[in-house]
């Protein structure tokens, strides 16, 4: 049964350890996925509710890493 979106877990974006661990910056980053640093610090403060596919295969590419890299599923604390 549908427990509803209020139940559910979320998805957290960790773009900030990739992007760390790369040594690479925010203005890199944009530049190589070809998405403003306005919308790439959205992305990487998770301020964003849904990600484009092509745009997070971009962000692969420009890291060098897999989706399960930069995303994370955490349980709600309930």
């Amino acid at each position: 049964m549908w427990r509803g979106f209020c139940d559910m877990g979320q998805i957290i974006l960790r773009l900030d350890r990739v992007m760390a661990d790369r040594k690479m910056s925010l203005n890199e980053l944009a530049e190589r996925v070809g998405i403003s640093n306005v919308n790439l610090s959205k992305l990487k403060n998770n301020r964003v509710t849904a990600v484009r596919f092509s745009t997070l295969a971009a962000i692969c590419e420009a890291l060098d890493c897999q989706p399960g890299d930069v995303l994370e599923y955490q349980k709600d604390e309930a």
